[in-house]
């Protein structure tokens, strides 16, 4: 069977574009994969964290997994830090990867730029990034824009690796959704949507209040044209809305399209705001049952364990192809 790999990092609330790029992904790709979904902690940590924020997002992420409809018994649920395996495979893809390589990594430049000092774990994530995918021999990883350029290091690294030693990893194929990958900024289309812009009327986040919402979709920027039309070169900001509309709707673009032709733009938005309350309320519910229970422990614990064990044997055809002695 097919399987999937990916995360979450906890490095932040969680606001509609992760809903858009990897919640609702997720929720329907465990029906077609064998799906181990993780809560990265291990790489929200090359950036500094508080401690008490660093606990609470891991458990967020978590329990949004649930609440937005994965199912545990489906997929695999668990947090990176639980699985030792990541941390040695990832030392040992450090052993593989080029300075060189690390050093054209967009996201690492974009990072440390105007910083006087950054970790040496934000140049060399990408490692860890990639044993994070090669350890469950992932056929397929969902990836957004910002993240082409890391999966590509780990099918390079996976071929060297097969190349110099004995074929161990499986080369992973990237699935890049062609709806929901790319939710902007409600106040600036050119700007991917994120809690740290300071203006909070320019994102929603996962678990803001249905008046919230309402009150922020209200005010997203469109254009002058008062046509509902997707056309992401010509019309940006209204591209935006509308895929957040078929995100949270399930229906395509072209049926928005349609059904908002010659209506301007204040009932589409009232629209708008009407799908994403009616979908993320119910979330909402879930995520308060669950964050602080037992079910959401006893979940993090079994998915470790079973990740462990597919970890595990990955590891230690590695090591033994590289020589070392294993048991």
């Amino acid at each position: 069977m097919k399987r999937i790999l990916s995360g979450i990092k906890p490095s932040g609330e969680l606001n509609i574009g992760g809903y858009g790029g990897a919640l609702h992904q997720f929720v329907k790709m465990q029906h077609d994969f064998e799906c181990f979904f993780f809560v990265p902690d291990l790489h929200a940590i090359t950036v500094p964290q508080d401690p008490k924020e660093l606990f609470q997002r891991s458990k967020d992420i978590a329990a949004f997994y649930i609440a937005a409809g994965i199912d545990p018994k489906k997929a695999t649920i668990f947090i990176q830090s639980h699985v030792p395996a990541h941390v040695e495979l990832g030392w040992i893809m450090e052993t593989q990867v080029h300075f060189g390589e690390l050093s054209r990594m967009t996201q690492f430049k974009e990072k440390s730029d105007g910083k006087d000092s950054v970790s040496s774990a934000l140049f060399t994530y990408p490692a860890l990034m990639a044993a994070d995918i090669l350890l469950y021999q992932a056929t397929h990883v969902p990836v957004g824009e910002d993240q082409k350029q890391h999966l590509e290091m780990t099918r390079d690294l996976a071929a060297r690796f097969n190349s110099r030693f004995e074929k161990t990893f499986v080369i992973p194929e990237p699935i890049i959704p062609t709806i929901g990958s790319r939710i902007m900024g409600l106040d600036d289309p050119t700007k991917k949507m994120s809690k740290s812009n300071p203006n909070k009327n320019s994102y929603v986040l996962l678990l803001d209040s249905p008046a919230d919402i309402r009150k922020k979709l209200a005010r997203a920027v469109t254009d002058s044209e008062m046509s509902v039309r997707y056309d992401w070169d010509n019309k940006p900001a209204v591209s935006n809305l509308i895929e957040i509309y078929a995100v949270f709707s399930g229906e395509s673009t072209e049926t928005i399209e349609r059904r908002y032709e010659g209506q301007g733009y204040g009932g589409f938005k009232k629209d708008l705001a009407e799908v994403v309350v009616e979908k993320l309320v119910p979330i909402q519910e879930r995520y308060r049952d669950i964050i602080d229970s037992d079910v959401l422990i006893r979940i993090l614990k079994e998915g470790a364990m079973r990740a462990s064990e597919t970890a595990q044997i990955t590891l230690v055809q590695a090591k033994r192809a590289m020589g070392f002695v294993t048991f």
